[in-house]
């Protein structure tokens, strides 16, 4: 940039590029946008926080023959939502490991008959044990996860924080803690879908991270990279919740489209988006800090922990940052955060992700 560029722009308001779109009404979100002979798309869901799935059963007085059904069977490549690790299935088969985990996917060309047969679609769940706090999970009331539901864990040191804690001549102690937090973007989760075996994937969605979504669908559907694309409607605020999941999203509308060889469009309603996406972790942080009368820090010693959910999705990310900042924008010369981690919970209190992140939740992210 050249002295004279910079001298025009600095301090001075610059324009955005979709303002004027998005204040008058124009814009044209990804609901906004039609093809021809599109079908539309929903999911039908694990009403259980974590079973052995039985059956799959189909109700009367629905005329099948005229709908699209996706399970994991019809998946191409692998059943593997990837993100930073393989453990979130795209469709769950064979076990459900959270709430409003998705098991079978419908299209129709009629959206209210479709919600009609996704009603009509009854999933059989033998339980198994769930946990459900951050305590009972590091408890190992139930072990979902490896050896300990531990998913990522740091430790930062600085200093000796034992030793300049016991010459602290005052010591304040507390424990904090932060529930699920819904991101409530303007616009809910939603995506378009073409795709065929000549053609390769077409998706266009409300998103934030294109190059997850296209990650994602080149490991499901098996396919090099120069035949998945991946466009970016006008996203309606995301926050952090539409960047692993729409991934997901991207995916069923993508499966669906395949099996019916047409452009199938998913939009989730507000409800079904606060109950089944990514949202940001629960934690729990203990604080202890060591100080002088005058207020000078000494030492400080915090256990910070973040509810993972049911799987990883983005939570080794959010995880970080939490550990960065843990301490606060302050000079102490002994720190110590012994135990930041992500256990593992199925349910988890985030849906999905990632958890956001994590799913995203599962996530508690």
């Amino acid at each position: 940039m050249t002295q004279s560029t910079t001298a025009r722009l600095i301090g001075k308001p610059v324009q955005r590029k979709e303002g004027r779109e998005k204040v008058t009404g124009s814009a044209r979100y990804v609901d906004d946008i039609s093809f021809p002979d599109m079908l539309h798309g929903t999911t039908v869901r694990s009403t259980v926080p974590r079973g052995r799935i039985a059956g799959i059963h189909f109700g009367e007085g629905i005329p099948w023959n005229e709908f699209t059904v996706v399970t994991a069977k019809d998946i191409p490549a692998k059943n593997c939502v990837a993100l930073l690790i393989e453990d979130q299935p795209c469709l769950a088969d064979g076990v459900v490991n959270h709430p409003e985990e998705a098991v079978v996917l419908l299209a129709h060309a009629d959206k209210y008959l479709l919600e009609e047969a996704r009603r009509a679609v009854r999933i059989d769940v033998h339980p198994l044990p769930a946990i459900f706090t951050i305590e009972d999970s590091l408890a190992k009331k139930e072990i979902i996860w490896g050896g300990d539901n531990i998913f990522k864990s740091f430790l930062v040191e600085k200093g000796d924080a034992d030793a300049a804690m016991a010459t602290a001549e005052v010591i304040v102690e507390g424990e904090y803690e932060t529930g699920a937090q819904e991101q409530l973007y303007i616009e809910p989760q939603g995506m378009i879908a073409r795709a065929s075996a000549a053609e390769g994937v077409t998706v266009w969605g409300s998103l934030q991270c294109p190059y997850y979504v296209h990650k994602a669908l080149k490991g499901i559907f098996g396919l090099p990279a120069e035949r998945i694309r991946v466009v970016q409607t006008e996203t309606g605020g995301g926050f952090g919740g539409k960047e692993e999941y729409p991934s997901m999203i991207a995916a069923h509308a993508a499966l669906l489209a395949l099996k019916s060889r047409k452009v199938v469009k998913m939009i989730y309603d507000r409800a079904e988006d606060m109950a089944a996406t990514t949202k940001r972790h629960p934690s729990r942080t203990r604080h202890r800090t060591g100080l002088t009368r005058d207020g000078k820090l000494v030492a400080m010693d915090i256990d910070f922990t973040i509810d993972g959910g049911a799987y990883e999705t983005l939570s080794p990310v959010v995880l970080s940052r939490g550990t960065i900042h843990a301490a606060g924008p302050y000079l102490c010369a002994n720190v110590r955060l012994p135990r930041i981690r992500r256990p593992a919970k199925r349910l988890r209190a985030r849906a999905p992700h990632g958890p956001h992140r994590g799913n995203r939740r599962n996530r508690a992210r």
